[in-house]
C-alpha cells in the first residue's frame, strides 16, 4: 500500500483533506504564477536556439565539464548538451529529441514554434482567458493547420532513374549545416546511400545497413560513399597482403588462443622440458585452429578478439591474412554485407558459413600511419558506408550529424512522398488559413486561433532576422503577396537572390516533418498550460535545492577569486 504524503483530516462537514508533511520546507507555485514561470523557462530555451534557424543560422559552441568541445547548429544536439536545471526546460529538450527520433530534421524549428506558442499563451492569460480554453483552442488551431498543409502539399516523384528531386530535398536540409560549402556532393551521397538500402515497394529504409565512419584529415570534399563496409582496423601483421580479391571471410567471435584448463588448481612448470612440452602443445593448437579455418576455404579471418604475436606469426607463415579486435557492431555489419555467419567456435566453421567479398583493401591516409580496411563488392550489395573526412574532429562530428539529418529526411520522403515548400512559406500559408478560420468562430477559442496564427509567423520572422533582413517588413510583404498572388510557395529569401519563390529555389521540406513539428509543439504547450501547482523541496533554511546549488557555486567562485 502506498504511504500518503501527509495525514488525513476532516472538516466540519466531514469532507476529508490531506495535511502535507514538511510544508514549511517546500516552495510552492500555484495558478497563473506557476504557468507563467513555466512559460518563461520555455521561452528562454527557445530564444537561445532561435538564432540557429535557417541557412544563415549561427552555430553554438558547447563545452562539457571535462573540456570536450562541440560546435553545432543542430537543435537536438545543442539542447542535449545544454545543462538545463528547470523541469520545463528539460521538457523542451525532450521535445527536440522526439522530433529528432521521429523525423531527424526540424529539431530547431519545433522548439522555436513551441517558444512562440508559449509567448502567445502568456498574453492570453493576461487577458484573463482560462488556460484550458487556451490549450483546447491551440489543439483545434493545430488541426486546422495540419488540414491546410495536406491541401497545399505537392506529390513528389521518387524513382531510381531520377534522383534529382531527392537531392534537392537533401540540399535544403544541409543548407543550414557546416557542410554547405559542398552540400550538393553530401546530398548526393545521402540520397545514394538511402536508395541503395531502401525497399521502395514496402516504403522502408533499414538504417542499420548505413554506417557513418569519420576519419580526421583531408578535406570535407574527400567524403565518399563506399558500397560495402569500412572498418577502422588493419591487417594484424604488417607483411600480410594489402589487397585481396575474391575473398572468402571467416567471421569469428572465438580467439586464436589455446584452451585454458578449466580447473582451480595451478599448473606448475618445474623444468625446461615441461615448458617445451607446453609450448609445443600451444603451437599444435594454434596450427590446428589455422588449419580448420583454411580447410573451410577461408582466405581472410575477421576476429572479434585479439591474438598474441606467436599466433600472428603462425597466421603469416600459413598465408592466412587476419584482422583482430573488430568490434561487435562492425562484425554484424560485415556478416550482413558479405552474407557470412558469425562463428563462435572453430569446430563449427564450414564452407557455407563463409562471407564473400569481391575485394578487401587497406586505405592509407596522408603521411600518417593511419589505415582502414575496406570490404567492397559484397554478396549483399545493400550495405553501405559513408566515409567522412574533415580537418578536425569537431568538423567530422558535425558533418556526421548533418548527413544523418539528410538521410532521415530522404527516408521520411520514401515513407510519405508529399512535400511542402520551406523558407517559412508553409508556415505563412498555415498562419493565413488559421487566421481566416478564427473569423468564422463565435466562441472564446477564436483568440487562441489568432494567437496560434501569430505563433506560426515566428519561423519566417526568425529566418528573416538570421539572414540580416528586416523581419517585420519581410513578413508583411510575403503575407500580402501570398494572398494577392494566391501562391503558397512564397517564403523568406535567405540567400538574398531577389526571388522569394521557394519552388524555383528548390527549397523543399517533407510534409510529414512539418506536420510533426506543429503537432509536437502544440502537445507540449498544452501539457505546460495544464500544470498549475508546483512543489519543490527546500533545505532547512527554506532555500530551494536549485537556488542552494547556485549559491554554493557563487561562493566557490568568490573563494577561488579571493585565493
Amino acid at each position: 500500500m502506498m504511504s500518503l504524503p501527509g495525514s488525513i483530516a476532516f472538516d466540519e462537514y466531514g469532507r476529508p483533506f490531506i495535511i502535507l508533511r514538511d510544508q514549511e520546507n517546500q516552495k510552492r507555485l500555484t495558478g497563473n504564477e506557476a504557468i507563467k514561470s513555466h512559460i518563461t523557462a520555455g521561452r528562454q530555451i527557445a530564444s537561445t536556439i532561435r538564432t540557429s534557424l535557417g541557412p544563415k543560422g549561427l552555430d553554438k559552441m558547447m563545452v562539457s565539464g571535462d573540456g570536450d568541445v562541440t560546435v553545432t547548429n543542430d537543435g537536438a544536439t545543442i539542447l542535449k548538451l545544454m545543462d538545463v536545471d528547470h523541469e520545463i526546460g528539460k521538457l523542451m529538450v525532450q521535445l527536440s529529441q522526439s522530433q529528432d527520433d521521429e523525423i531527424g530534421d526540424g529539431t530547431t524549428g519545433v522548439v522555436v514554434l513551441a517558444g512562440a506558442l508559449l509567448e502567445q499563451a502568456e498574453s492570453l492569460l493576461d487577458r484573463g482567458i482560462h488556460p484550458i480554453r487556451i490549450a483546447d483552442g491551440f489543439e483545434l488551431a493545430a488541426q486546422c493547420a495540419i488540414k491546410h498543409l495536406d491541401s497545399i502539399a505537392d506529390p513528389f516523384p521518387i524513382s531510381l532513374d531520377n534522383k534529382e528531386p531527392l537531392v534537392q530535398v537533401a540540399m535544403t536540409t544541409l543548407g543550414s549545416k557546416i557542410v554547405n560549402k559542398c552540400h550538393r556532393q553530401m546530398a548526393e551521397i545521402a540520397v545514394d546511400a538511402v536508395l541503395t538500402v531502401a525497399d521502395l515497394e514496402k516504403k522502408d529504409v533499414n538504417f542499420e545497413l548505413i554506417k557513418l565512419e569519420c576519419k580526421v584529415g583531408g578535406r570535407m570534399e574527400d567524403t565518399c560513399l563506399v558500397k560495402g563496409v569500412v572498418v577502422d582496423k588493419t591487417m594484424s601483421h604488417s607483411q600480410m597482403p594489402k589487397v585481396l580479391k575474391d575473398v572468402k571471410l571467416a567471421i569469428l567471435t572465438c580467439p586464436f588462443e589455446p584452451p585454458k584448463p578449466k580447473t582451480k588448481h595451478k599448473l606448475d612448470v618445474t623444468s625446461a622440458e615441461d615448458y617445451r612440452k607446453l609450448r609445443e602443445y600451444e603451437q599444435e593448437k594454434f596450427l590446428s585452429m589455422v588449419k580448420q579455418v583454411k580447410d573451410a576455404g577461408a582466405t581472410l579471418a575477421i576476429c572479434q578478439w585479439g591474438f598474441d604475436d606467436e599466433a600472428n606469426h603462425l597466421l603469416l607463415q600459413q598465408e592466412l591474412p587476419a584482422v583482430r579486435w573488430v568490434g561487435g557492431p562492425e562484425i554484424e555489419l560485415i556478416a550482413i554485407a558479405t552474407g557470412g555467419r558469425i562463428v563462435p567456435r572453430f569446430e563449427e566453421l564450414t564452407a557455407d558459413k563463409l562471407g564473400q567479398a569481391g575485394i578487401v583493401r587497406e586505405l592509407s591516409f596522408g603521411t600518417t600511419k593511419d589505415k582502414m580496411l575496406v570490404i567492397e563488392d559484397c554478396k549483399n550489395t545493400r550495405a553501405v558506408t559513408i566515409l567522412i573526412r574533415g580537418g578536425n574532429q569537431m568538423i567530422t562530428a558535425e558533418a556526421k550529424r548533418s548527413i544523418h539529418d539528410a538521410l532521415c529526411v530522404v527516408r521520411s520522403l520514401i515513407k510519405d512522398s508529399r512535400i511542402v515548400y520551406g523558407g517559412g512559406a508553409a508556415e505563412i500559408s498555415c498562419s493565413l488559413a488559421v487566421a481566416r478560420e478564427a473569423d468564422q468562430l463565435s466562441t472564446l477559442e477564436q483568440y487562441a486561433f489568432r494567437s496560434f496564427s501569430v505563433a506560426l509567423e515566428s519561423v519566417p520572422l526568425a529566418l528573416a532576422e538570421n539572414s540580416g533582413l528586416l523581419p517585420i517588413e519581410t513578413l508583411s510583404e510575403l503575407k500580402s503577396r501570398q494572398v494577392a498572388e494566391n501562391s503558397t510557395t512564397l517564403g523568406v529569401d535567405c540567400m538574398l537572390s531577389g526571388n522569394s519563390d521557394m519552388k524555383e529555389h528548390h527549397v523543399i521540406e517533407s510534409l510529414h516533418s512539418k506536420k510533426q513539428q506543429i503537432l509536437l509543439a502544440t502537445q507540449l504547450v498544452k501539457m505546460i498550460l495544464k500544470i498549475d501547482d508546483v512543489r519543490t523541496p527546500a533545505d532547512k533554511n527554506g532555500i530551494t535545492v536549485p537556488v542552494r546549488q547556485k549559491i554554493i557555486q557563487l561562493k566557490a567562485k568568490i573563494i577561488c577569486s579571493a585565493s
